[in-house]
C-alpha cells in the first residue's frame, strides 16, 4: 500500500482525498469510461543505441487528444461542480486540447487559453474540439494569467494544468496502468513540464522503482526547485516550449518529488530532436518534442541505465505537424 502523500496545501476537504493509492485507483474507475488505456510495447535498446538493456515504452501519444493530459482532465471535470460558464483552462496546447476533448464529451462549454508559441496542430486541434480559444502573450505563464482574468470575470471553472488534486490523480493513473503491464521495469523515465504526469506517476511508485525527470537544459524547472528546496521561477525555453517551459514547478507536486523522484537529468534541444528522428526511424512513431524528451535522456547519453536492466520510457504526446513524409 502506498503511503499517504498531503501534498502543499492540501486542506482535507477535497471529494477525493489525498493522492495515495486508493485515490489514484479510484480516478483510473472513475475516468475508464472516457480514456483509453494505453499499450507497452517493448523493444531491444540496441535499436535506440543502448545496447544491453530492454526498453519499455508506454505509448501514452495514442490517448485520446493526443496526451496524457486527458485524464487529468476529465478526473477534474467528473469530481467538480462545473459553472453555468463552463471550464476555462490555461495550456501550452496538450492541456487545452485535453480539456477542451473533455468538455465536448462531456457536453461542457471551454475556453482555453495559450501562448503564441503553441503549436498550430494544439490551437487547430483545440478549435475542432468545439472550445473558444483565446491566444495570450507568449509563455505559458502569459495564458494563466489571462485565465485566471477570465475566471474572476465569467465564473467559469478553472482547470489547472498541473497544480491541482484531480489532475495529479489523473496523471498517476498511467502510473498504476505502468505497472500493471510492465511489472519488471528497473527504472522509469518521464518527461518534466509542469510536474502533473511526474508528480503523480512518482506518488503511485513511491520508490518501489527509481522515477528520474528528464527535462529540457533550456527549462530545467524541476532541477532548479530540487536545488532550491521549492518551487523557483526558471527559463521557459527551447523546442519543447509548448510542453516542457512552464515557469515553474507545481506546488502540490514538489513534495512528492522530493520524496520519491530519484533524480532529474538535463537533455539538449538537439537531443530532443535526434529522439523524434530515432522513433521514427525505428518505430514509425511521430512525438512531439516534449513526447520523445525522456527518450532523449537515454540516445544522447545523458543517463546511462546498468546492463541488463529493464527501463520504461514513457512517450506522453504526439501532437505536432513537424513530420516530412515525403
Amino acid at each position: 500500500m502506498n503511503e499517504v502523500i498531503q501534498p502543499i496545501g492540501y486542506t482535507g476537504d477535497s471529494p477525493i482525498g489525498a493522492l495515495d493509492a486508493a485515490s489514484i485507483r479510484a480516478a483510473a474507475q472513475r475516468i475508464a469510461p472516457h480514456v483509453r488505456r494505453t499499450p507497452v510495447l517493448r523493444v531491444d535498446g540496441a535499436d535506440f543505441a543502448v545496447p544491453g538493456v530492454r526498453l519499455v515504452f508506454k505509448l501514452e501519444f495514442l490517448q485520446h487528444a493526443g496526451s496524457f493530459k486527458t485524464r487529468g482532465a476529465f478526473n477534474s471535470l467528473l469530481t467538480r461542480d462545473i459553472a453555468p460558464a463552463g471550464v476555462v483552462a490555461a495550456s501550452g496546447g496538450n492541456h487545452g486540447a485535453a480539456v477542451a476533448y473533455a468538455a465536448m464529451k462531456l457536453g461542457r462549454p471551454a475556453t482555453i487559453f495559450v501562448p503564441s508559441v503553441a503549436s498550430p496542430a494544439k490551437m487547430e486541434q483545440i478549435r475542432g474540439y468545439g472550445a473558444r480559444l483565446e491566444i495570450a502573450g507568449e509563455r505559458y505563464n502569459d495564458a494563466l494569467l489571462a485565465s485566471e482574468k477570465w475566471v474572476a470575470q465569467s465564473g467559469a471553472t478553472a482547470i489547472h494544468a498541473y497544480d491541482q488534486e484531480e489532475t495529479l490523480q489523473g496523471q498517476a493513473t498511467v502510473g498504476l496502468e505502468y505497472e500493471a503491464d510492465a511489472p519488471d521495469l528497473d527504472a522509469l523515465l518521464v518527461a518534466v513540464g509542469g510536474g502533473g504526469l511526474i508528480g503523480g506517476i512518482a506518488a503511485w511508485y513511491s520508490g518501489r522503482v527509481p522515477v528520474i525527470g528528464v527535462e529540457p537544459e533550456e527549462a530545467p524547472t524541476l532541477t532548479r526547485a530540487l536545488a532550491a528546496g521549492e518551487p523557483v521561477d526558471s527559463p521557459a525555453g527551447g523546442v519543447a516550449a509548448d510542453s516542457l517551459a512552464p515557469k515553474r514547478v507545481g506546488a502540490l507536486m514538489f513534495p512528492i518529488a522530493q520524496r520519491h523522484v530519484a533524480r532529474t537529468v538535463l537533455v539538449t534541444d538537439d537531443a530532443i530532436r535526434d529522439a523524434q528522428r530515432a522513433l521514427w526511424r525505428t518505430l514509425r512513431i511521430v512525438a512531439e518534442p516534449g513526447g520523445a524528451a525522456a527518450l532523449a535522456a537515454l540516445t544522447s547519453g545523458a543517463w546511462r541505465p546498468e546492463p541488463g536492466q529493464t527501463i520504461g520510457v514513457l512517450l506522453c504526446g504526439a501532437n505536432t505537424t513537424a513530420v516530412d513524409f515525403k
